[in-house]
């Protein structure tokens, strides 16, 4: 330890008395001036250390505040199962059920179900335009290039905090003149999963392709990230039968706040 560079030595020792909980999220730690007497060290080493424990995500640096051990949104348990439980509900302008015996359930979608969150707690932002497909897009719908989509670019909130960013793309044929076409229908109840049995291709099959990466620059200002926080992306598609009908292209979600759980019967 002694051979490594002093503000990585004292970085490593930060990092583990954060992690240990001797810092607890919200608290300072101590000021640059007594880390500085407590290691023997400039300023400039100090700052440095800093600097990697930010660059990870674990502090951050207030004017005027010191540096604080950054409030870590708690992680939710993202499983692929979350697709079975959509509920395929017709929009408003349906002619109504007959009266159930009960209560309707809450509307819901696999969203709201990962956040544990009620309707009245989501808001989903939306922009809708009309693209043609390129050539990664063509590949994933089995389809020829420039053919026409329907892109729907969401920011996902739950309660009021931006939680996951997705970019999803619908053949244009499909849901030209549809409610499905109209961003005032969302949040659809049920999400997308409902919105294809409405159109008569339920789904059957989803497959989900996951990387990790920095964010973007947008993407870091849109969901609130903390410098240093990877993200999680998911190319995602619905298919009915052996076509596809829906592609996400991605799925954006903050590392460090899901866990995707992955379950295979053998």
């Amino acid at each position: 330890m002694q051979d490594r560079p002093a503000y990585l030595r004292i970085a490593t020792e930060l990092r583990e008395q954060i992690q240990r909980g001797d810092y607890p999220p919200g608290s300072r730690l101590p000021t640059l001036a007594r880390l500085c007497q407590t290691h023997g060290v400039s300023q400039i080493v100090v700052r440095h250390a800093i600097a990697l424990l930010r660059g990870e995500g674990l502090v951050e640096t207030r004017r005027g505040g010191g540096t604080v051990v950054r409030v870590r949104p708690p992680a939710r348990r993202i499983a692929m199962n979350r697709y079975l439980n959509a509920p395929a509900q017709p929009p408003a302008d349906r002619p109504p059920e007959p009266p159930a015996p009960e209560p309707p359930p809450e509307p819901a979608t696999a969203f709201t179900r990962d956040q544990r969150i009620g309707w009245s707690e989501y808001r989903l932002d939306r922009t809708f335009t009309r693209v043609r497909a390129d050539a990664h897009l063509a590949s994933l719908f089995q389809e020829p290039v420039g053919t026409p989509l329907l892109r729907r670019h969401f920011v996902f909130h739950s309660r009021g905090e931006p939680q996951q960013i997705s970019t999803s793309y619908l053949p244009w044929a499909l849901v030209e003149g549809t409610p499905v076409a109209d961003p005032a229908r969302e949040p659809w109840p049920g999400g997308t999963p409902a919105q294809l049995v409405f159109l008569g291709h339920p789904v059957t099959r989803v497959e989900e392709s996951v990387q990790a990466r920095m964010p973007t620059p947008d993407e870091a200002e849109t969901l609130r990230l903390a410098s240093g926080v990877p993200v999680l992306t998911i190319t995602r598609r619905m298919l009915s039968g052996d076509r596809p009908y829906e592609v996400c292209r991605d799925i954006v979600i903050p590392a460090d706040r899901a866990i995707l759980d992955y379950s295979i019967d053998l």
